[in-house]
């Protein structure tokens, strides 16, 4: 049997973001001040693209920013991401016990992992989560726009929507607690033809609805979730931004697809 340490290495800096502390700190803050500041509604949960930053970076930092307002009260981040290195049925928690970034590590709350971890469909694999770079990348924006907090990080393979929705419940009413889910949009399209297809998500995501495939969104099985239990709490979906890969450091030939957004 595999030995995993007790904290979760980082496995793309260096690709996905700066691997130095300092230029890691300059990229972040770069990113956010290219974001310009208006007034939202108070964020209840984020959805986030989770590419390397000079894809999507300036697309995170405008969910991010929203975050000014709570930077002291958010004491914990709930943050579901999709499953890319591993085949996943259900939901995976980590048995390490930190998170690394070259910012720093990041706890995880034990006890909230451990309440969803009882659930059916979850399990604990540190190999699900390992090579995983959708919940990686968020941290380092994480670690800039807050100040100290705890962590839940659940990966998701393929799973029904109230079960992902009944995980997100379990914690997310909690005061102190932040619920991020991260995704891209559509992939390996034309630059045209993936901003129909992201604009007709985009509508999608507003509606709240439980219907997404991977086709449309990598992370389809969290936002479902998501939505599912948004539905229920009449929360609001309000784009900040959208973009692909073409519009930012690629060809238009094959691109993906970035898009976050507000639930309030």
């Amino acid at each position: 049997m595999t030995e995993f340490p007790p904290i979760r290495a980082p496995a793309v800096a260096g690709l996905f973001y700066e691997a130095d502390a300092s230029r890691l700190q300059r990229q972040v803050a770069d990113l956010m001040e290219g974001v310009t500041p208006l007034s939202k509604p108070v964020p209840r949960a984020l959805i986030v693209p989770h590419a390397g930053y000079v894809y999507s970076g300036q697309t995170a930092a405008a969910a991010y920013a929203c975050l000014a307002p709570i930077r002291d009260s958010v004491r914990r981040v709930l943050l579901f991401g999709p499953a890319h290195r591993v085949y996943l049925e259900g939901m995976a928690l980590p048995a390490a016990d930190s998170f690394a970034t070259p910012l720093g590590d990041v706890p995880i709350d034990r006890a909230g992992a451990a309440r969803i971890a009882r659930m059916s469909g979850v399990c604990i694999s540190d190999e699900a989560h390992r090579q995983e770079h959708s919940l990686e990348v968020q941290l380092p924006f994480l670690q800039s726009v807050l100040g100290e907090f705890s962590l839940v990080p659940v990966v998701v393979g393929r799973c029904a929507a109230d079960t992902v929705a009944a995980a997100i419940d379990t914690l997310w009413d909690e005061p102190g607690t932040l619920l991020i889910v991260s995704t891209d949009l559509s992939h390996f399209h034309s630059y045209e033809e993936a901003r129909r297809i992201d604009r007709a998500t985009c509508d999608q995501l507003m509606a709240r609805s439980t219907g997404l495939d991977g086709e449309r969104a990598c992370g389809a099985y969290a936002l479902n979730g998501l939505m599912h239990s948004a539905r229920r709490r009449s929360l609001q979906v309000e784009l900040l931004d959208l973009c692909n890969s073409g519009d930012t450091a690629g060809d238009r030939e094959r691109v993906v697809g970035y898009g976050s957004f507000l639930l309030h």
